[in-house]
Parts: C-alpha cells; structure tokens; sequence
C-alpha cells in the first residue's frame, strides 16, 4: 500500500467516527425541538396544565415497535430538557415545559442545553 491509500483509509475512519458522534447527538437537538412543541401544542407550559407522558405521546415505544421503526430521539431529547431543568416534573409525575428556564438556555436561539 502506497502512502496515499493509508491516507484515505485513516480519512476515512476519522470521518465515520466523527458521524457516529455528532449525527445521534444532532438527532437528539432535533427532537428536543419536537418535544418543545409537543408541550406548547398541549398547552402544557405551568404545573396547573401539566401533561402525563401518555398523553403528550411521548412513552418510549416498546421492543417489537422499535424493530418495525425507525429509531425516536423524543424520549432522550425529553430526558435531556428534564436533565437541563426545561422539563419540570409535577408531585403526581405529569411534565410541563418551563418557559423560563428554556429562555434562560436560549435553547430556541442556537444554544444548546446538550454542551
């Protein structure tokens, strides 16, 4: 092998390895918007209006459904925003979306809750 060839095999093995990284995690970013939505469309923003996972439609899909599917980033983009204290948890276990602390994040303007 010439030295040419060993360059575009290690170019390439740092180019799979940077996606492997970086598309799950953009992945997430984009469900996380999703979610966002899911909580606004469902009113669900102050602990009086908070939602349960089922009803929100975002119960992580059991194993035969995640075999005949593609692969929901939702349930981890929601465990991320509960993480960054955007998604707040009632006494009774319902969720609400915290406006203030998602502009706190500036989450909508680029910024990342995911650092």
């Amino acid at each position: 092998m010439d030295i040419i060839s060993i360059a575009i095999i290690i170019l390439l093995i740092v180019m799979f390895l940077l996606a492997l990284f970086f598309i799950p995690r953009w992945m997430v970013k984009h469900a996380a918007r999703q979610v966002i939505k899911i909580f606004r469309g469902h009113n669900a923003t102050d602990s009086k209006t908070a939602r349960t996972v089922d009803e929100l439609g975002l119960r992580p899909l059991g194993f035969l459904e995640r075999m005949m599917r593609r692969r929901d980033y939702k349930p981890q983009a929601l465990n991320a925003l509960m993480q960054a204290g955007i998604v707040k948890t009632t006494g009774d276990g319902r969720l609400y979306l915290s406006e203030d602390k998602l502009a706190e994040f500036g989450f909508e303007k680029g910024v990342s809750p995911y650092r």
